[in-house]
């Protein structure tokens, strides 16, 4: 009878996403369904094999993860999270996050968004500020129709998680939709150095090419903003009638040209109540939703760039992997919930 009980609670948690992997599987390809704009993808997976591991995102200046490449999947079928980087960011940023997300029994994926990755800087590239949200759809056709671990997701439980600028894209997905001329009347008499410097590069005052429709995705069930930039490009009309759970994680610890009453707070406050949960996180600054840094780090970076050192700094009260651990318990609560 014990094991029939035990057979059955892990069943249950397998289904639903709960089930803890006791490893990671990782995989990397690239996506060359449009030949002028590869996608760089990574997965995280829970796993059958624990061994041989390796550390994956890990340099200098950042721990990274343990995982074992190229595992073999863990039977069962998994809630999917799609993840979108900010700006000129990669898929290392958020490897924390993913790699959380498999071991609580997720499928993750996430990409390097041509034109804003920290590996392509191409203006051409960067200028299609559409591309973006479509980037991740064409991730979610690969994962669901052509994938090895296509039989290991289930696709009616996906949700999208964006940091900044992927942030903002998350949002596009979920239907919120672009006003060029509410974003340029807003740079106007409040510019904003970080925001409004990026809408000529990102191309955010040219309309969608003809041809494009609506950038939601319908597939996506639920999308969590991770501290996001140009929340004021969002007409406030597709914000109120938005229908898809959002979550809002903020930054309380302004870096100088990011204030979250202006970014976040402008999405918490068109969309609905019933719709969206917001949380400020007084003692997080902009960078504190990216991998944890080791010791030394700001020196290093500074050397490196400077002025960089700023993405290792927090508000001081908790550390960085303590929010992360928050911040990962807000996530699986929200997603679990909706």
């Amino acid at each position: 009878m014990m094991k029939i009980y035990v057979s059955l609670v892990f069943w249950l948690l397998s289904c639903c996403g709960y089930a803890v992997a006791s490893s990671v599987g990782f995989d990397q390809t690239i996506l060359y369904g449009e030949s002028d704009r590869p996608l760089k993808v990574s997965v995280w997976y829970p796993s059958k094999d624990v061994f041989p591991t390796e550390k994956v995102a890990e340099n200098l200046a950042f721990f990274g993860t343990k995982v074992v490449r190229i595992g073999t999947p863990l039977s069962g079928q998994y809630p999917l999270v799609v993840i979108s980087h900010g700006y000129r960011g990669n898929w290392r940023n958020q490897n924390w996050l993913a790699t959380k997300l498999a071991h609580d029994g997720y499928v993750v994926a996430a990409l390097d968004h041509p034109g804003t990755t920290s590996f392509d800087h191409s203006p051409m590239a960067a200028a299609k500020w559409w591309k973006r949200p479509k980037d991740i759809s064409r991730l979610l056709d690969w994962l669901l129709d052509d994938s090895n671990l296509t039989p290991y997701i289930d696709p009616t439980n996906i949700t999208a998680i964006g940091h900044s600028l992927g942030g903002w894209t998350v949002m596009n997905l979920a239907g919120s939709e672009v006003d060029n001329e509410q974003l340029s009347a807003d740079c106007l008499p409040t510019p904003n150095s970080r925001v409004c410097s990026l809408t000529a590069e990102l191309g955010m005052l040219n309309d969608k090419p003809l041809g494009v429709s609506s950038l939601r995705d319908e597939r996506i069930r639920r999308v969590v903003s991770l501290d996001l930039g140009l929340a004021r490009s969002f007409s406030k009309q597709s914000l109120q009638t938005l229908t898809v759970p959002t979550l809002i994680l903020a930054a309380g610890v302004d870096i100088g040209d990011l204030p979250q009453a202006q970014e976040s707070g402008f999405l918490a406050k068109y969309i609905a109540k019933n719709k969206r949960r917001y949380i400020v996180y007084p003692d997080a600054a902009h960078f504190s939703f990216m991998q944890v840094c080791k010791p030394g780090a700001i020196e290093i970076l500074e050397e490196e760039v400077p002025g960089d050192g700023i993405i290792c700094k927090d508000g001081g009260q908790r550390s960085r992997a303590a929010l992360h651990q928050d911040m990962l318990q807000k996530i699986l609560a929200f997603i679990r919930s909706t």
